[in-house]
Order: C-alpha cells, then structure tokens, then sequence
C-alpha cells in the first residue's frame, strides 16, 4: 500500500527523505503487528505469574506437611524396628501380694483383740487372745502326771537295789543250806543224826534254790523296766512329758500372734466369739514384696521369656515414677481355665474368645520402697523383648522359700524348758549319780547290794568254822 505524499508546502519533503520516512513507516506498522501479536503472550504470561504468586503459601503449606509426614513415618518405622518390635504391652495387669491368714489352732472364746484394720503390725504382736481357762487346767494336770511319773520312775531304779540284796541274801540262804546238808550228809553214816533229819536238810538246800531263783527273776523283771535308760529318756516319762508339751503349746494357742509384719486386713473376729479351729478371724498383709499378674494375651507370649526386663507404671503415681522389674514367671494355664466356672466349649453355640495367661512380674524393692504399692493396684506393664534365648516355658529348679516365720518356736523352746524343770525337781540326787555312772540304776543298786552280801557271805564263813 503506497502512501501520498502531502502537497502542502509544510509537509513537503526532498524524495530522499520520502525513502527514509517510507522506510520508517514499514518498520512501524512491523512493529505495530508485532506487538499486536506478543501482546496476548505476555499478558497469558503475567496471569499466569500471577496465578502462581496466588498459589505458592498453599503449596508451601502442602510440601511442608509432606515433608515432616514423611520424616515423621521414617521416624517412627525406624522407632518400631529399634524398639518397638520387641516390646509387649499390656494395661491388664494389677498388684498382687500374699495375704496372711490368721485362725485359731484351738477353739475358744475370744477376750481380746488387740488390732484392728488398716493399723501395722509387728511380727510375734499378739493379735487375738482366748480364754485360757480351760488349757491351764489341763496344763497343771499333765504337769501333776509328769511329776508323778518321775517319782514312779525313780522307785523303779531304786527297787533294782532292793532286789539286788534280796538276791544275795537268797544266795547267802542257798550256800548255809548246802554247808549244813553237807555235814549232815557226812554225820548219817555214823547215826549221829537220822534220815530224817537229812532230809530236812536237802528241802532246806531245795527251798533256798527256788527262793534264790524267784529273787533273780524279780530283779530281772526289774531290770528290763530300767535297762539302757534314766529317769528322763525313760518311756514313760518321755510319754508324759510329750503330754506336758501337748498342754502347753495349747495353752501357748490362746494367744494368736502375727506370724509376719504387716497392715491388718479383712479382720471378721468380734469380743465374745466362740471360734473353732480353722476359723477365719483377720489377715496380715506384708506389702514389702508384692508382685504384679499381668494378663497377656496369648498372642503376646511367642517371644516371652523368664528373666526379660520389665517396666511398670502405676495409675496410683501416673506417668511420673516408672518401676523397673523383670518376668519371674508364666502361669500353668490361661484364667479361664482356672475360673470357678470354666467355660464349657464343648456344649452349645462357641464364640473364639482370645485367652489371657496370667504372668509374674518381679518389683525392684529398692523403688518399691520408695513408692510403695497395695494389692489391687491397676498397672501398665511393657515387657522387652528382645533377648529370646532360653526356652519358653523352663522348668525352673525349686528355690528355698523365703517366707517363713519364727514366732512360734519358742512355744516349743518354752514347752522343753518347762519339762526339764519338772523332772529336774522330782528326780533324786541318787538317781542322778546312777544315770551318770552308767546310765541307768541298775549299776547303782548292785553297788549298794555289795554291803549286804558280802554281810551274808561273812556270816557262813563264820557258821563254817564254828562246825
């Protein structure tokens, strides 16, 4: 398209300067199309910019959140394969301990109660008494019988003695008899003397044989009541001692004391009670030990083993005091194998109940003792894992118990002193010189027949000469 040159004298221009604004007008209208056609481009451009300014805090916002998700899932898959993993946990599990009965071995009225609950108790306090009324008679009784029994003993050794001499004296009868048979013997051919009279001789002789038998037999009868013995090992003071003691520990029985220490619990007894033995009356809660029965699932026990560490909160002290313990044990059977009524799945509709085991869980005792716990207490318990050598249920080698008590031996050790003090102040000084010379009386009473027979042997020695 050409362009007409203005004809006014103004506008008028040399033909050189006509190429030039020609030239210049092409390049214009270029640059007019041109920027008529990038126009649209830039302005996609700037809404597209703009669009992108409006949208970069949300996206910002969802990289982020990306971002830490992702460490967050890294983080925690890395915490369950470390940790995690291993550890078995459990909100079903409470505070156990042992619970002390406390019955009576004799029955009684009771007449006082000397504890009441929630009050502490020291082991041997007396407890319960009853009346003793009935026991002391009895006490006194076998102690009469022992006292008497002693005597009846003593007699025995000192009859020994007694028999003794009458043996030598029959033996002394025998040897005069035979002396004067034989002297008549040899007068009868001369018929100084008559048949007759040796006849009275040789019954003479006769009798003091049987008389000299029936005194040995005495003292062997005698004997084999006091043989091998002394009056305290004898049978029958041995029997009526075990009598004495039989009494008295009943006696002791009246009054019941605290077999260990601790709080009163449960107590049922009132003043003025006729208890039978066997009745219970209160319990003693030792709560230095407890332990705690967590109930896993079965499903939780696989990699279980005895001896792995433990750690337990109690809802008594929240999160705040975390204990330490370790697995003591498994349970022989899941609870509802052991309930009162166990389940019966072989009648009726079934329903796949998952089963608990109970498991013992051992306590620190030095954190025990700071915080103490009570039987009941709820526990969250999460069991570690990781060490799984050893078998899974071991058959563990019985340990010596440590749950004993004391305070009744003295009843026995007061029961024996009682008994010595008895037969020592019915039994003779005699009697006790015989049971150290030999152990028994039999030595003694031989050692006091000597003076009699060898009286009765100096006497036919005498006879003898005189004939």
């Amino acid at each position: 398209m050409k362009t007409e040159p203005s004809l006014s004298g103004e506008n008028a221009a040399p033909a050189g300067d006509v190429k030039t604004v020609a030239a210049e007008g092409s390049h214009a209208a270029a640059g007019s199309a041109a920027a008529k056609g990038a126009a649209p481009e830039t302005e996609h451009r700037k809404k597209k910019v703009a669009r992108a300014r409006r949208q970069t805090p949300r996206q910002r916002w969802l990289a982020t959140l990306f971002v830490v998700v992702a460490i967050a899932g890294i983080g925690w898959g890395a915490w369950w394969l470390w940790t995690q993993r291993y550890d078995e946990s459990t909100d079903d599990a409470y505070v156990s301990g042992n619970v002390v009965q406390i019955t009576p071995q004799i029955a009684g009225t009771v007449i006082a109660i000397g504890a009441d609950d929630t009050q502490f108790v020291d082991a041997g306090y007396a407890l319960v008494k009853l009346d003793p009324a009935d026991e002391k008679v009895a006490l006194d009784r076998a102690e009469a019988d022992l006292a008497k029994t002693v005597r009846d003993v003593r007699s025995l050794f000192a009859t020994n003695a007694q028999l003794e001499a009458a043996v030598a004296i029959r033996e002394s009868d025998l040897a005069r008899a035979n002396d004067d048979f034989a002297r008549r013997e040899r007068l009868v051919s001369s018929g100084a003397i008559s048949g007759e009279e040796l006849q009275h001789a040789r019954d003479a002789v006769t009798s003091a044989k049987a008389a000299l038998l029936a005194a040995q037999q005495q003292l062997a009868a005698n004997r084999a009541r006091t043989d091998n013995t002394t009056i305290e090992d004898h049978p029958d003071v041995r029997s009526a001692a075990a009598q004495v003691r039989a009494a008295y520990l009943a006696f002791a029985r009246t009054t019941l004391p605290a077999p260990v220490s601790g709080f009163v619990a449960k107590r049922a007894v009132q003043l003025g009670q006729r208890v039978a033995p066997g009745t219970p009356l209160m319990a003693i809660v030792p709560l230095e030990a407890p332990w705690v029965d967590a109930n896993f699932k079965e499903s939780q026990l696989a990699h279980m083993r005895v001896g792995q560490p433990v750690t337990l909160k109690a809802d008594l002290y929240g999160g705040r005091v975390v204990y330490h313990g370790k697995v003591a044990g498994f349970g022989a059977g899941t609870g509802s194998a052991f309930a009162l009524l166990p389940a019966q799945n072989a009648t009726g509709n079934w329903i796949k109940v998952v089963q608990r085991v109970p498991v013992r869980i051992e306590i620190d005792q030095a954190e025990l003792a700071k915080h103490p716990l009570q039987i009941g207490l709820s526990m969250e318990v999460d069991v570690d894992t990781r060490d799984r050598s050893g078998p899974r249920l071991p058959m563990l080698a019985q340990r010596d118990s440590h749950d004993t008590t004391t305070v009744f031996d003295a009843q026995e050790t007061k029961a024996d002193a009682r008994v010595k003090a008895i037969i020592a102040a019915n039994e003779s000084a005699a009697g006790a010189a015989a049971v150290a010379k030999r152990g028994g009386a039999a030595s003694q009473g031989s050692r006091v027949a000597k003076q009699p027979g060898h009286a009765a042997r100096e006497a036919a020695l005498h006879r003898g000469r005189r004939a």
